[in-house]
C-alpha cells in the first residue's frame, strides 16, 4: 500500500479521535463541577482514560513513523477546530 492513503487513514483517525476527545473535555469538566454524588470522581477517571486514550493513539503513530504522527496531529487539530467551531455555534 503507497504512503497517501495510509497518511489519509491517519488524518481521518486523528479527526475522529480529536472530535470525540474535545467534547469528552467539556463533558469531564461539567462531571468535575457537578455536585451529585460520584460525579467529580467520575470526572477524574474519564480524564485519565482520555489521556491514556490518545497517548496510545500518539505512540502508535509514532511507531509507523513520523509521517502518521504527524498526520494524526493534524487530525486532531481539525477535530479540534470542528469541536470548538461548533461549541461556539451552540453559544456554549
Amino acid at each position: 500500500m503507497s504512503a497517501a492513503p495510509i497518511l489519509a487513514l491517519w488524518l481521518a483517525g486523528g479527526a475522529v479521535l480529536g472530535v470525540i476527545y474535545f467534547r469528552l473535555v467539556r463533558f469531564s469538566a461539567d462531571l468535575l463541577l457537578s455536585d451529585r454524588r460520584g460525579a467529580p470522581v467520575a470526572g477524574v477517571a474519564l480524564v485519565l482514560v482520555r489521556l491514556a486514550v490518545l497517548a496510545g493513539v500518539l505512540v502508535l503513530a509514532a511507531l509507523q513513523g513520523a509521517g502518521p504522527l504527524l498526520a494524526a496531529g493534524l487530525g486532531l487539530l481539525a477535530g479540534r477546530w470542528w469541536t470548538m467551531r461548533r461549541a461556539l455555534a451552540e453559544g456554549i
